[in-house]
């Protein structure tokens, strides 16, 4: 017996040695730890593991970008794309979104790794059931709609990183804009992946999942939702795809896609610099947040 408690000693002495954060703090639910051991995998060369990628993520989320953005999205855990590719699909996640409804988000992401590989699935509008397309007489009015939306979403309005993201011309008449349809945005830093089996799983997830929050039917199929493989900044190495998942997420909640004629380009999103800026930032963030935690479970002492 004495051995046994000397054995758990040395676990939760080491445990505690290991633990650098958790994050959210109570009462918030979800809480992710971030140990010594995760926080090494943001060395140059090295990957990231699926610890970091959901810590950033749920920052994002909840304090690093924020915005109406945010409040209209829900991100996923790295593991719910792990249990929805096994048998059983929805049976394993069918209790993941009890306490949100997805359909009455616009954007919802999944972090997908597929033979170690990191790449972004967004869900659009997955509650909308048609496209929504508004029609202007001039260019002038389709603009002043397109600024509209950059003061709606807090932005710096700069016209090229709208009209990026369609294939058609402004010239032609009557102006389009495509203001949101149901589809699979899949960014991929790397474009080696196949990802129409991804987003296979993800319409039948959809699919059961509308019938069980709406108790109607509705089929989730490649026409109803189409998918769209993203023209998105490119990696230059091997190891950096888990930064450009979380590149591609910071981005999207801060200047998001306001026009969804297919295909998306988005080509100049971001500069290369900033996702190999992103290992250090993250670093820093974590140090900033045990030092903090640290700080708040200090013991108070007495004056002698």
């Amino acid at each position: 017996h004495m051995f046994r408690a000397l054995v758990l000693l040395g676990d939760l002495t080491l445990t505690s040695f290991c633990r650098l954060i958790q994050y959210p703090l109570v009462p918030c639910k979800g809480r992710i730890t971030v140990t010594e051991e995760d926080l090494a995998c943001l060395e140059p060369g090295e990957f990231l593991n699926d610890v970091i990628i959901d810590f950033y993520l749920k920052f994002l989320l909840l304090e690093g970008v924020g915005g109406m953005v945010a409040q209209r999205s829900h991100v996923f855990s790295t593991f719910f794309y792990k249990q929805l590719n096994r048998r059983t699909r929805h049976q394993r996640v069918k209790t993941w979104t009890r306490h949100v409804d997805i359909f009455t988000k616009d954007f919802l992401f999944v972090p997908v790794n597929q033979e170690a590989h990191w790449f972004l699935v967004v869900v659009c509008f997955p509650g909308l059931e048609e496209v929504r397309i508004e029609e202007f007489q001039t260019q002038a009015e389709l603009l002043k709609m397109l600024i509209l939306f950059a003061f709606f979403f807090n932005l710096l309005f700069c016209p090229c990183k709208f009209t990026a993201c369609s294939t058609k011309p402004l010239q032609l008449r009557p102006f389009c804009l495509l203001l949101s349809r149901p589809c699979l945005l899949v960014m991929d830093s790397l474009k080696l992946s196949y990802h129409e089996n991804v987003c296979r799983l993800i319409r039948d997830y959809l699919q059961v999942e509308w019938e069980v929050r709406r108790k109607t039917p509705r089929l989730f199929t490649h026409n109803s939702m189409r998918s769209c493989n993203c023209r998105v900044p490119q990696q230059d190495n091997s190891s950096d795809c888990g930064l450009y998942l979380l590149q591609y997420v910071e981005s999207f909640l801060q200047n998001p896609v306001v026009h969804f004629d297919l295909p998306v380009r988005l080509d100049s999103w971001f500069p290369r610099q900033q996702v190999r800026q992103k290992r250090e930032d993250i670093r820093r963030l974590i140090m900033r947040l045990q030092q903090s935690q640290t700080d708040d479970i200090k013991p108070v002492t007495s004056p002698s």
